[in-house]
């Protein structure tokens, strides 16, 4: 393989490895919730706290990263992360487990912020705004395999199993990297003190784009964490298998994530964003019919808009910030993974409340919040990448 299509799979690899663990127990969150005699609120905490974990540990893992380099960092977390994915199968309770997931959100912003700081220094204009759409795809066919293989595994010999299978794919994953991701070349080291914080907090457009992917992860984690409760009750009662193939509405994204792209090319980044969120709310405001078909379809279409905001705002990041960048994409994560966190926390009162409908109206109004932000941190955008 050339050293380019090297670096493009390395990178998707890292994607990958770093979503199907990540919402692992999202899929299999009623078997888990069964097993422990837990409510859907406790046992959400096995995402939640797996977010809160990437939100504390990523500003500092880029302010490292910035000065020691990338590939390492990236391979060395990728084969850690194996550990406590395994540990997890062994768990005696409710709170080991969410102790470990907390262990891996730690982990996971070694391969998250690194890997879009080495797209940032290996690739440059239409070629940063392409591999940071591969990066994209790879997350998301990642996000759907871990919540695919654990629905599987758990309809087949209990939730525990579809850790260890996950564990498994990840080795694989570190292996590949290893071999395939070559060495940064571009890279300079910076120390990130505190007049780099500084700058990036000073920067509207940055905390702006911070603010937009807060608001994504929410609508996706708020949006997922709630439905699968919803379809493993009356009158859909789905089997954790079947609702691990819920989640293959992830892979619209696979062919929105490339539109994107070009759509960013030819309009700017903040006009295909609004077309982005249109999609999104649309989707969500799908799923309040009550016919299964209707309400996957709403699902897809949410997936196949916010998923995008995502390529976007690193995309924007890797182009558009000249230092630091993964101390800048740090800062990003942080913000990200707290809207993340934010999604399963925040609209448990309104399901208790309101059931369905409460949730799609906090998602809708979160992703019309995220129109206004990009209305003016990208107000720059339209022509960037003509030149």
């Amino acid at each position: 393989m050339s050293g380019s299509a090297g670096r493009i799979a390395g990178v998707a690899l890292a994607g990958f490895a770093t979503f199907i663990n990540l919402y692992t127990p999202q899929a299999i969150l009623p078997a888990i919730s069964a097993d422990f005699a837990a409510g859907p609120a406790a046992t959400s905490l096995a995402v939640t706290a797996t977010l809160l974990a990437v939100a504390l540990a990523a500003p500092f893992v880029g302010a490292v990263s910035d000065a020691l380099g990338r590939k390492r960092l990236i391979t060395g977390a990728c084969f850690i992360l194996t550990i406590p994915a395994l540990l997890i199968a062994l768990s005696p309770n409710l709170p080991s487990v969410i102790a470990l997931r907390f262990a891996q959100g730690l982990l996971f912003p070694f391969i998250f912020t690194v890997t879009v700081g080495y797209v940032g220094d290996e690739f440059a204009g239409a070629a940063a705004v392409r591999a940071t759409g591969t990066y994209a795809l790879g997350t998301i066919i990642g996000g759907f395999s871990g919540r695919l293989v654990a629905g599987i595994a758990t309809e087949l010999a209990g939730w525990r199993a579809g850790f260890v299978a996950v564990g498994g794919l990840t080795l694989l994953c570190a292996i590949a990297i290893t071999l395939l991701l070559p060495r940064e070349r571009n890279f300079r080291p910076v120390a990130a003190g505190w007049a780099t914080w500084r700058m990036h907090f000073g920067n509207p457009a940055l905390v702006g784009t911070c603010l937009i992917g807060a608001g994504m992860l929410f609508t996706i984690v708020a949006t997922f964490t709630y439905a699968n409760f919803r379809l493993a009750g009356a009158p859909y009662a789905l089997t954790p298998g079947q609702q691990g193939w819920v989640f293959a509405v992830y892979m619209l994204g696979t062919v929105t994530s490339p539109i994107g792209s070009r759509l960013t090319l030819r309009f700017g980044r903040r006009a295909a964003l609004f077309a982005c969120v249109a999609l999104g709310a649309s989707g969500a405001l799908l799923t309040l019919n009550t016919a299964l078909p209707w309400i996957i379809t709403g699902l897809a279409l949410l997936c196949g808009g916010m998923l995008v905001v995502q390529t976007l705002s690193l995309g924007y990041i890797a182009a558009r910030i000249p230092v630091a960048k993964s101390t800048a994409v740090g800062m990003y994560v942080t913000t990200y993974y707290v809207g993340g966190a934010l999604g399963g926390i925040v609209p448990a009162p309104l399901w208790r409340a309101f059931g369905w409908p409460g949730i799609v109206a906090v998602v809708v109004l979160v992703a019309f919040s995220i129109a206004l932000v990009a209305a003016q941190a990208w107000k720059n955008e339209a022509a960037f990448t003509r030149g």
